[in-house]
């Protein structure tokens, strides 16, 4: 086991969102991932086309809720709209249960599922914020596949995802300059190698067209690229 920064230790190929990482999750990935809370505001502010009265929203992988919940409270005037988390990890769903309850979001249901597994239908937004390259190579097909399913025509899939660049000098470049901006945020160099250590095998990037593959394969037409930084990507995906 090595400390991969902010109280939490990882051992080789061994990362888990399980047990003690809820309690520092979002301290950590605010700080692991670039432009991460801007991010969220660009979903929030997406979500203005395509939620109304009535509308039923979904995200996948919804970790501690904090951004389910932001877009409940932007969303709060469109009531009856409904705002589902989905995550594997229980100890993530008590925290996103107990911040909804704070904000008396009720509105905001917060399920334990696997969202290959999840009861996902009649939907006008799905959002995956950072969870697919978590999902294993062989299954994302299908998870793509049931979100076209799920949603609503018109209805919107926003996909953030860290992905691999198109040769292997522009991935040596993008992961230098990753790096050092882990170091400016004040990881030490043993923490990020530790860290990376750790996603060996569990965080598997595909590339921008990697992507845009998945999304075509599935069904949908128009995707645009909206948001770009260094090795992360947004995509915003209308059925």
């Amino acid at each position: 086991m090595g400390s991969v920064g902010d109280g939490l230790e990882a051992g080789n190929a061994r990362w888990s969102f399980g047990g003690q990482t809820a309690q520092q999750f979002d301290e950590h990935v605010s700080k692991s991932v670039p432009m991460y809370t801007e991010g969220h505001q660009i979903v929030c502010d997406l979500s203005d086309f395509f939620l109304s009265g009535g509308s039923t929203c979904f995200e996948l992988g919804c970790s501690t809720g904090e951004l389910t919940a932001k877009l409940a409270l932007h969303n709060k005037d469109k009531e009856p709209a409904r705002f589902v988390g989905i995550d594997l990890e229980p100890a993530m769903i008590d925290l996103a249960r107990e911040k909804s309850s704070n904000l008396k979001l009720e509105q905001t249901d917060f399920v334990v599922d696997d969202v290959i597994q999840a009861d996902i239908t009649n939907a006008d937004l799905v959002v995956a914020y950072y969870t697919v390259q978590f999902i294993r190579p062989s299954e994302r097909q299908r998870l793509i596949d049931k979100v076209y399913n799920a949603l609503n025509w018109g209805g919107a899939f926003i996909l953030f995802e860290k992905v691999r660049a198109n040769d292997a000098r522009f991935q040596d470049i993008t992961t230098s300059l990753y790096n050092e901006y882990k170091m400016a945020q004040g990881y030490s160099p043993e923490e990020i190698f530790s860290k990376s250590r750790s996603l060996k095998g569990v965080l598997e990037p595909f590339s921008t067209q990697g992507n845009l593959d998945l999304l075509a394969r599935a069904g949908f037409e128009d995707v645009l690229s909206i948001f770009k930084y260094l090795s992360f990507e947004g995509f915003l995906a209308i059925k």
